[in-house]
């Protein structure tokens, strides 16, 4: 990768870093073929915006990068189902409404629909990735509930969360899901989410589980209730027609979408 630009090839770095989150300066300079001192001012760079933190003879990438490409990753997973998933749950919106988004990537991509054209909504997120997308949407008021930051991921979660939750009455909660079981059963992959997914239903006059197909089918650490529970689920196609039948017997409304 000859005559890259500064930012482009700082850029390539980072990219680089998160495919192995870490090198050597002599190895970085041979990849991108330039002097070992254009490299140390590379990574120098860096290091100011929290990429990457300088170690003897080379970088390795910050805790705050692995999280933002490991949350990149996640979003990009499934995608088009997210993405879809989430235009049907745009449908359920109405003008005025009270909202709850949780932390899930799915409900993020509704929220990335919201901030298009939200008219006179009010969105309530223990997500600050909502929170990011949703803050200059102009028909859309954000409310950021209190909390602790879950290590790992962008979110506030705990007692704080749920107590904040009380204070509030929304319309729709959108919620998404780490697994949901052959028996109907929602699942998190942490306890502290479990419960303030069942805060945000006793808040919401109604509740959408945003699941792609891929979540149907397998478990996770926690048990946040059923889809007996929600008012519907919100999927993709592709998963078992077998399953989905049994699914039916318990959720009161399933809608799948194709991608």
């Amino acid at each position: 990768m000859k005559n890259l630009p500064p930012v482009a090839r700082q850029n390539k770095i980072r990219e680089r870093f998160a495919k192995q989150p870490g090198a050597a300066i002599a190895e970085l300079a041979r990849e991108f073929d330039v002097s070992e001192m254009t490299i140390r001012r590379d990574l120098d760079a860096l290091e100011r915006q929290s990429h990457v933190q300088r170690t003897h003879g080379g970088a390795i990438l910050t805790e705050r990068m692995i999280l933002e490409f490991d949350y990149r990753d996640r979003r990009a997973t499934n995608h088009a189902a997210k993405r879809a998933i989430a235009a049907e749950a745009r449908k359920l919106v109405l003008p005025g409404q009270r909202i709850i988004l949780d932390n899930g990537t799915t409900t993020l991509e509704l929220a990335s629909l919201l901030r298009e054209d939200g008219e006179n909504l009010t969105v309530i997120t223990p997500s600050l990735a909502v929170a990011s997308e949703l803050q200059h949407a102009a028909g859309v008021e954000v409310i950021l509930l209190g909390g602790t930051l879950r290590r790992g991921s962008p979110d506030l979660t705990g007692p704080a969360t749920e107590h904040c939750l009380e204070l509030f009455a929304a319309d729709i909660a959108f919620q998404g899901a780490d697994g949901i079981g052959l028996d109907g059963k929602i699942y998190n992959s942490d306890v502290r989410l479990a419960h303030v997914d069942k805060a945000m239903r006793r808040v919401a006059e109604r509740s959408y589980i945003l699941a792609d197909h891929s979540k149907i089918g397998t478990t996770a650490l926690a048990c946040s209730g059923t889809l007996a529970n929600v008012t519907g689920l919100i999927t993709s196609k592709g998963a078992p027609a077998a399953v989905m039948a049994r699914l039916a017997k318990v959720c009161p409304k399933i809608i799948a979408v194709k991608p």
